[in-house]
């Protein structure tokens, strides 16, 4: 298992091997390794790191030395990973979101290689530790407060009977507090079957969120606009009637609506996999709810219809 060192515990190397300490005194306090300790004290005495009457260098000074590429010149050939040559370039795959064995598979196919797929992902893993981590922003919500939604694609479905292929696209709306969901699969993405979807949802909830949290839809935005997006009349109308207010998402900014996003992606799944599965006896028209996914049974426990039709908590 490779371990990723601090400037610090170079510099702690440093000082005890000023104060005496030898590789193996230092090695017995877990610090480093007794091959690693001989390249620092190799790369330090070079330096002239080691002499007590000169300063010790500085961070910067030191992670300039000790990066990992310029370690990597002072190992063996056989300590240092054959994908070193391609660094660049799986660095630039890597980026891009392509998987680790399509990696290795161009590597196979352009370049000949014949290393495992552990090799692979034990190279990405370096790459990773390097990686400045995205942090995430969570997003905290009242109970009622709001509630997310996805029009997105889902299976295409083939009419036994005529051989027909039908397309089909799902629609997911989920309350941001208690993460309950409602599912419905339709065979168009129109204004009509839009708000008939909205209908469906506020009877499964039995009730109306304060706030709904939308893509950018042509059902629903005329105009997508980071200021002043322009919502569908009839889409207007149903707002207004229903007493909730339409937030749209910035145009390409899918992540203010993370939660939603997150359980459509395992709600499509779960429905390209029954879209594969051997017809029932009954078959359901599209069109037909699926519900949310925690069970019904579980939702009156957290939200309960008051007069004015919103959602509140017990």
């Amino acid at each position: 298992m490779n371990r990723r060192f601090e400037m610090f515990h170079y510099r702690q190397v440093l000082l005890r091997r000023r104060q005496g300490d030898s590789d193996r005194d230092i090695a017995r306090s877990k610090t480093m390794g007794r091959r690693k300790l001989a390249l620092v004290r190799e790369t330090a005495s070079n330096r002239g790191w080691l002499a007590p009457d000169t300063p010790l260098p500085t961070d910067a000074e030191q992670a300039e030395v000790f990066s990992r590429d310029s370690m990597a010149a002072l190992l063996p050939p056989s300590c240092v990973s054959p994908l070193e040559a391609w660094r660049e370039q799986i660095v630039q795959w890597h980026a891009a979101g392509i998987q680790g064995t399509t990696i290795l598979s161009a590597l196979e196919r352009n370049h000949g290689y014949r290393g495992s797929t552990s090799s692979i992902y034990r190279f990405l893993k370096q790459i990773k530790a390097g990686e400045v981590p995205d942090v995430p922003m969570r997003l905290e919500f009242k109970p009622g407060e709001a509630a997310q939604i996805d029009f997105g694609a889902g299976p295409t479905l083939t009419d036994v009977h005529t051989g027909e292929i039908h397309k089909t696209w799902y629609f997911v709306m989920t309350l941001c507090w208690s993460r309950h969901q409602y599912v419905e699969l339709v065979r168009d993405q129109t204004i009509a079957t839009w708000l008939q979807c909205h209908r469906h949802a506020f009877e499964w909830f039995n009730g109306i969120p304060e706030r709904l949290i939308i893509d950018n839809p042509k059902c629903a935005i005329v105009r997508a606009c980071l200021y002043e997006p322009e919502v569908q009349r009839a889409y207007a109308q149903c707002a207004e009637g229903y007493g909730f207010r339409i937030d749209p998402c910035p145009p390409r900014d899918p992540q203010k609506k993370g939660i939603v996003e997150s359980g459509s992606q395992v709600r499509k799944e779960q429905l390209r996999a029954a879209a594969r599965l051997p017809r029932p006896r009954r078959r359901q028209p599209p069109g037909t709810r699926l519900g949310h996914g925690r069970g019904r049974r579980s939702h009156p426990r957290h939200y309960a219809p008051a007069a004015s039709g919103q959602l509140h908590r017990h």
